[in-house]
């Protein structure tokens, strides 16, 4: 579809709604990761039906991966990730995710809620029921075995966000934080630089598939980018306590808003 017909069949309202979720998403993600699960259910609902998952999936890809790299450069202005962590796990995650957006078109799009719905509720649960889970960093390995751990954090993540998108932020940060010990705000760091490696490695496959609407995209990406600076900036300000707090009033609000669209969709 040429550039200017695909935001024809938009229309303007839609048009600034989505810009609208782009910006919420940037700043979601640039604190506790997980933005794709505002922006992606927004794409999913303003594109025509007859979009493919694919091209859904792609056209949230630029977005994101603009707002995660001015969030990554904000962060690592201010802190410096640790080599031995972020190699492994860009790595992997780079591997992953190109592997999982080579599987995206296996997926059929009603799926996308219920899956990240399951997966949303188990991350949100366990980060509830574990208090002073992230608020210390106190890394437990070092050597191969937090190599090791690393790199099945970045290719396992990876692999979803090539596949479906939403929360993988989340899901680095909260597995850096279970498995290694990290604390929220240090894990945001490597998160943030692994969903960048994550989402370009997606872009790139989905791109030469000519699965992306590219004008949306970037208009949507250069709303993340404004979200997604002011995100960073206050998350580095107020510290892991602050950003413990947003993942969860996150996530508790976007498993209720899945939850209905998988109620719609089932009935």
């Amino acid at each position: 579809m040429p550039l200017l017909d695909q935001l024809a069949a938009l229309g303007a309202l839609t048009l600034v709604l989505l810009l609208a979720a782009a910006f919420l998403a940037g700043w979601v993600d640039a604190v506790v990761g997980g933005g794709g699960l505002i922006q992606l259910p927004a794409l999913l609902t303003g594109l025509p039906a007859e979009t493919s998952a694919s091209t859904v999936l792609g056209t949230n890809k630029i977005a994101s991966a603009a707002g995660t790299a001015v969030s990554s450069l904000t962060y690592v202005r201010r802190m410096l990730p640790v080599a031995e962590t972020v190699i492994p796990l860009v790595l992997c995650a780079l591997l992953g995710s190109a592997a999982g957006a080579g599987l995206a078109s296996l997926i059929p799009r009603p799926w996308l809620s219920p899956v990240v719905l399951v997966a949303l509720l188990a991350v949100g649960t366990y980060t509830l029921l574990t208090p002073q889970l992230g608020l210390v960093h106190e890394p437990r390995r070092s050597g191969r075995g937090h190599q090791l751990r690393t790199a099945a954090i970045g290719g396992g993540v990876g692999l979803y966000d090539g596949v479906l998108g939403p929360g993988t932020g989340s899901f680095f940060i909260i597995l850096m934080v279970a498995v290694l010990g990290y604390g929220f705000l240090e894990a945001s760091v490597h998160a943030k630089l692994a969903n960048l490696t994550t989402n370009l490695g997606a872009l790139l496959v989905f791109g030469l598939q000519g699965e992306v609407w590219w004008l949306l995209g970037g208009l949507m990406a250069a709303a993340n980018i404004a979200g997604g600076y002011l995100g960073a900036r206050l998350a580095l300000r107020l510290g892991s306590r602050f950003v413990r707090i947003v993942f969860l009033v996150v996530t508790g609000a976007l498993a209720l808003r899945l939850a209905a669209d998988t109620v719609v969709l089932l009935t």
